[in-house]
C-alpha cells in the first residue's frame, strides 16, 4: 500500500543483518547491543526473531552461539526451514563485529523514523476526522512525540514476554545500584524504609492543615534529590514566589535560621555559609515555575521539555486550575475539578515516568475531633485523590495544637496509603528555625 502511495518504509536490511551477525560471531558484544536496541526496532521479522531469542538467552545466562540460538528458536516456535541457512548467511556477510554499535545506531535511527511516520499519520487522521478540540489534539500530538523521544510507544497491546523482560531489567538495575530502596531517597531514612523512596510513575500526596510543613517537607525532598543525588527536579509553586522558595532552600542548605535570612541580620560566619550554600544550589538542576494559573497540561508540557527529568513537586493541588479548561472552581463543581486534576496528575506521572509529589490541603474535619491526626477522609474532595495517589502522607505536629506539648518539635509523617506496602507512622524532627524536617535518628548536621 505504501509503495502504491509512493512511500518507502525506512529500514536497513544490511544493518539489521550486521547486528545479528556480529552478536553471533562475537557474543562479547551482546551486553552493549542489548543496551542500545530493542527487538521491536528490527523491521524484518526473521531478524527480530533471532535478536529476541538471543535477548532472552542472555537474560537467563545461557550460552549463545549459532547452534544454541537455532535450538532456542525451535523452542520458541519461530524456527522454519530457512532459519539455518539465514543464520549462516548473516554471519558470512557481516564484515566485522567491531562496528556493531554503528550498525545498531542505523537500525535504531530507521525504527525512530518509522515511528515518527506512524505518529504523523495518526495526528493527520485525528485532525482531518475532526475528533475533538484543537487544544486536545495538540496535547495528544505532544504526548506521542514525547513518547518517541523517550523511546517508548504510546498505548498498544504488549506481549507479556516483553513486560517480563522489562521487570527483569528493573530487578537487575535495582540489584546493581547498591541502594537499599528502589526509588529516589527522600533524605529521611525512616520514611524511605516505609515507602521505599520516591518511585517512577508514582503520585505521592503530602496532605496537612495549613502551617504543618507541607511545603517544607517537599522542599526537603527536592533539595536532597538535587544536591545529594544530582537529580533534575521541577518545582511548580502556585502559592509562593520563586524567591520565597529559594530563600527556604538556602536556609536549609546553609543551616541558617530563615528569620535571619528574611531580615538580613547575619553574622560573618552566616554570610559565608549562605555564600557556600548559594554556590552549591546554583550547581543543582532545580527548575522553578511560580505561575499561579497553571493547569496540569501546562505543567506536563513544560516537563516534557526538561531533559533527564527525575522528580516533580507541585505546591499545591487546591490552588490548581481545572484540568484543561482554564476555568476556576467558581465555574464548576469543586469535586469534579479535583477529580479531573488528580487523574491527570497520575497520568502525568506515568507518562513522564517520574515520581510526582503533590501537596494537598486537608479539610477542617480533624479540628473537631479529639485526635487531630489526619485521616484519608480529611482530604478535600477525597474520593478521586485517594484513588489516584500511590502514596498518601499526612503530616501532624502535636506542638501545633498543644502549646503544653512535651516535645513540640516532634512531627509525625502518617502513611495513610501505600500501594507498595505498609502504612503507619514515621517520627520526624521539626526544625522550626529552618522551616524544615530532619530524621529523628540523626542530628540535623548529618542530614546533608
Amino acid at each position: 500500500m505504501e509503495e502504491l502511495l509512493g512511500k518507502k518504509t525506512p529500514y536497513s536490511a544490511p544493518a539489521e543483518q550486521a547486528v545479528v551477525g556480529s552478536m553471533l560471531i562475537d557474543p562479547r558484544c551482546i551486553p552493549e547491543v542489548l543496551e542500545k536496541l530493542k527487538a521491536d526496532e528490527f523491521y524484518i521479522k526473521l531478524n527480530r526473531d533471532i535478536y529476541e531469542t538471543m535477548y532472552t538467552m542472555f537474560a537467563y545466562g545461557q550460552t549463545i552461539d549459532p547452534v544454541t540460538v537455532l535450538d532456542q528458536m525451535k523452542v520458541r516456535g519461530v524456527y522454519d526451514e530457512n532459519s539455518e541457512g539465514y543464520v549462516a548467511e548473516v554471519m558470512r556477510i557481516t564484515p566485522t563485529a567491531a562496528n556493531v554499535l554503528e550498525y545498531a545506531a542505523i537500525v535504531r535511527d530507521r525504527a525512530l523514523l518509522r515511528r515518527l511516520g506512524e505518529a504523523a499519520d495518526e495526528i493527520n487522521s485525528m485532525v482531518y476526522e475532526g475528533s475533538g478540540e484543537a487544544e486536545a489534539m495538540l496535547e495528544a500530538a505532544e504526548r506521542k512525540i514525547y513518547a518517541l523521544r523517550q523511546g517508548r510507544n504510546v498505548g498498544g497491546l504488549m506481549p507479556i514476554s516483553s513486560v517480563v523482560q522489562n521487570v527483569f531489567d528493573q530487578l537487575s538495575e535495582a540489584a546493581n545500584s547498591g541502594s537499599k530502596i528502589p526509588g529516589i531517597s527522600t533524605g529521611l531514612p525512616d520514611l524511605d524504609r516505609t515507602i521505599l523512596g520516591l518511585n517512577k510513575s508514582e503520585l505521592i500526596l503530602v496532605a496537612a492543615r495549613p502551617g504543618m510543613g507541607k511545603t517544607s517537607i517537599a522542599l526537603n525532598m527536592a533539595l536532597y534529590a538535587a544536591l545529594n543525588l544530582k537529580k533534575t527536579v521541577a518545582v511548580f509553586s502556585l502559592e509562593m514566589s520563586r524567591e520565597q522558595l529559594v530563600t527556604r532552600l538556602l536556609s536549609r542548605a546553609a543551616l541558617v535560621p530563615s528569620q535571619n535570612l528574611l531580615t538580613g541580620q547575619l553574622s560573618e560566619q552566616q554570610w559565608r555559609d549562605i555564600a557556600e550554600a548559594a554556590q552549591s544550589l546554583s550547581m543543582t538542576d532545580i527548575r522553578i515555575d511560580d505561575n499561579p494559573t497553571l493547569t496540569v497540561s501546562d505543567m506536563n508540557a513544560q516537563c516534557r521539555r526538561v531533559p533527564n527529568l527525575d522528580l516533580v513537586v507541585i505546591d499545591y493541588l487546591q490552588l490548581m486550575q481545572s484540568a484543561g479548561s482554564g476555568h476556576s472552581w467558581s465555574d464548576e463543581s469543586r469535586t469534579q475539578a479535583v477529580s479531573d486534576i488528580s487523574r491527570m496528575l497520575k497520568i502525568m506521572a506515568k507518562e513522564l515516568n517520574v515520581p510526582v509529589i503533590c501537596l494537598s490541603q486537608l479539610s477542617r474535619a480533624n479540628e473537631s475531633r479529639q485526635d487531630k491526626r489526619p485521616q484519608l477522609s480529611d482530604l478535600r474532595e477525597s474520593g478521586a485523590i485517594e484513588q489516584d495517589a500511590d502514596v498518601v502522607i499526612g503530616l501532624y505536629r502535636d506542638g501545633y495544637y498543644n502549646k503544653e506539648s512535651e516535645n513540640p518539635n516532634l512531627a509525625e509523617a502518617i502513611i495513610l496509603k501505600n500501594r507498595k506496602g505498609q502504612t503507619g507512622t514515621v517520627e520526624l524532627s521539626w526544625l522550626p528555625e529552618y522551616t524544615s524536617f530532619g530524621s529523628c535518628e540523626k542530628r540535623r548536621e548529618d542530614d546533608y
